[in-house]
């Protein structure tokens, strides 16, 4: 299994800073994770979302963490490809610089955004009609990468004339693809079509092994709309990896989850609402100890000493995940604390379960040239 951190750009009542201290709090830890051995680092795309997520241009952000950076693989979790919000050639346009500008390490994550408040600010009444677009743009990224000129489109969602765009991807064929997936049926989508999956879930690995079944079942028969198939499923949670235990116990109580989860709810609406989830501005209550000793316990999620976190580990690993990323500043998380989760990760568990200083990505892709 390999890892990663996410960026989503939180700000939360209690962090103790604002929007610009926190979006450099994301370089650092991105750094801190590189230097812990992390391999990837991922950077949402949300627009409107006040205090869940500030990261709107994230092209942006990962143009920078290219510069800041020199080994991790950095990638866009997610670009939102629907036409309303990024035009597919602007897109293909943005992949292929960041894949010159980071030296062959940006990885391509796709979605079509999963809050009404977003897809409504660019025009988007009906949120069904962003999985027509998805299927409209999905495959268009990989013509406008071959060699001259792509030959156009003439579709519902978006048109263009004939045109070679620019730059080429400097990997052979491409970056990797991702889409987001939380249903079964996209995660059979995302098999079918040879791609990566961006398991955002608020899920246990109990919940997410069956998911993960069905996409591994489904890629054997893929047919891949891009140069090769990205057999791979990442699943994205917390973290909080300390070597005092009863530390670890009392900080879990103080970063705002329940805050957060709520926030989740409010603005991803298009995301099925569990029982108990009240509705907004009625928040979610944040976590006893009792409730942090029963995750622990149960390991549904990687929080206590490093012998803790490597059962939650495994149990993910266990689920057929291929890759686990941690949002550790979704949340109150400090600069330093997350610095130290990462440093203490780094060096009790993480290459317990990384020996291989490849990309499982890089790898795939490799093969696949190879057997031309």
């Amino acid at each position: 299994m390999e890892f990663g951190v996410f960026s989503s750009g939180c700000v939360l009542p209690g962090y103790d800073g604002d929007e610009h201290r926190r979006l450099l709090d994301e370089v650092a830890m991105v750094q801190a994770a590189e230097r812990a051995g992390f391999k990837y680092a991922w950077a949402t795309e949300h627009h409107f979302l006040d205090e869940y997520s500030h990261l709107s241009a994230n092209e942006v952000f990962l143009g920078y963490l290219a510069a800041a950076t020199s080994s991790i693989h950095i990638g866009s979790g997610i670009f939102n490809i629907t036409p309303p919000v990024n035009h597919p050639a602007r897109t293909a346009e943005r992949v292929a610089m960041l894949d010159h500008l980071s030296g062959g390490r940006f990885e391509f994550g796709m979605g079509r955004g999963s809050s009404t408040t977003e897809q409504r600010g660019f025009g988007i009444d009906d949120p069904e009609l962003t999985r027509e677009m998805f299927d409209e743009v999905v495959a268009e990224f990989a013509r406008m990468w071959r060699p001259g000129e792509y030959p156009g489109h003439d579709g519902r969602f978006f048109t263009m004339p004939a045109r070679t765009v620019l730059p080429k991807p400097y990997t052979d064929p491409h970056p990797p693809m991702w889409v987001a997936a939380g249903n079964p049926s996209t995660f059979r989508k995302a098999a079918r079509m040879g791609l990566g999956v961006l398991c955002f879930t608020t899920g246990t690995p109990d919940t997410v092994k069956p998911l993960i079944e069905l996409y591994k079942d489904e890629i054997r028969d893929a047919d891949p709309i891009g140069g090769f198939v990205n057999d791979n499923v990442m699943v994205t949670t917390q973290l909080l990896c300390l070597e005092d235990g009863d530390r670890a116990r009392d900080v879990a109580t103080t970063l705002g989850s329940g805050y957060h989860g709520s926030l989740l709810f409010r603005y991803l609406d298009t995301f099925p609402r569990p029982d108990g989830v009240p509705e907004w501005p009625e928040r979610l209550p944040e976590p006893t100890r009792a409730d942090i000793e029963a995750t622990i316990a149960g390991a549904t999620a990687p929080y206590g000493t490093p012998e803790e976190v490597a059962r939650a580990v495994q149990a993910y690993a266990d689920a057929g995940a291929d890759q686990l990323v941690f949002g550790l500043l979704s949340s109150t998380m400090d600069r330093d604390l997350a610095t130290e989760t990462l440093e203490t990760f780094g060096a009790h568990v993480l290459r317990a379960f990384d020996p291989d200083p490849v990309h499982r990505t890089t790898r795939l892709r490799e093969a696949a040239v190879a057997a031309r």
